[in-house]
């Protein structure tokens, strides 16, 4: 009894301790995301993911508890938002549209194509195509799972599990092909991934960056997300 009366106030303390943690990951978040996002919702579901945390934390496994803590806290909170799904069917409809118009263009013309290009092969104009991709972007958010590797396979990676050896070496070859299909980007959609993904910086400070509107990057974004989707599309379930 002593020894369960003991473990529960540890871990009490380790959520009390880290809650900090969760406000900051959310509020990070909520600058990245659609205005519609309640960053309240953000907080409650990155509870459930520090809970979850403290449940399945083996410090045996190198990493530190923040660390684990913050990839499970930030999943949760982008599950969460997955799940309440307000895009209607349209948007999804028109975003795989996109991705199969640039990938028949591509493979027909052997390089990158234009948004010229890809609104002629889907018969609308270059403003009517700009539109979509910004209803697309501002309506869901895209990360690596949306380019097709198995959720599975990004958990084991994050949870830093050694007896999965296949499971390492198929997300060791996603990130390879991953990173070769960033770097054959168009320099601009290239760009704007890195200052998003890998500088963190939101879509108001990248305008900023490129000295063009918020509404430009979104667009930049969304076209760079769904070539990554269209060359990526072994990787698809």
């Amino acid at each position: 009894m002593v020894k369960v009366h003991t473990y529960s106030v540890d871990k009490s303390v380790l959520l009390e301790q880290h809650t900090v943690l969760v406000k900051r990951i959310a509020y990070h978040l909520l600058a990245r995301l659609p205005a519609s996002v309640i960053v309240d919702d953000l907080i409650q579901s990155g509870m459930i993911g520090l809970l979850e945390a403290s449940n399945n934390f083996d410090n045996s496994k190198g990493a530190s508890f923040e660390t684990f803590a913050g990839i499970r806290i930030r999943g949760a909170m982008l599950d969460e938002i997955r799940r309440g799904d307000w895009v209607p069917r349209s948007v999804h409809k028109n975003s795989r549209m996109i991705s199969e118009a640039i990938k028949n263009l591509e493979a027909e013309h052997g390089r990158d194509v234009s948004d010229v290009e890809v609104a002629e092969k889907l018969d609308i104009t270059i403003n009517e195509y700009h539109q979509i991709l910004n209803e697309v972007s501002s309506g869901k958010i895209l990360g690596i799972d949306d380019l097709g590797v198995s959720k599975d396979v990004i958990e084991v990676a994050h949870s830093h599990h050694q007896d999965e050896p296949y499971a390492n070496i198929e997300h060791s070859f996603f990130k390879k092909s991953l990173a070769e299909c960033i770097s054959s980007l168009p320099e601009r959609e290239a760009l704007v991934l890195s200052l998003y993904y890998d500088e963190e910086l939101n879509l108001r400070e990248i305008g900023q960056v490129l000295d063009v509107s918020e509404s430009r990057v979104s667009q930049i974004h969304s076209q760079a997300m769904h070539r990554l989707k269209a060359r990526m599309q072994s990787w698809q379930s």
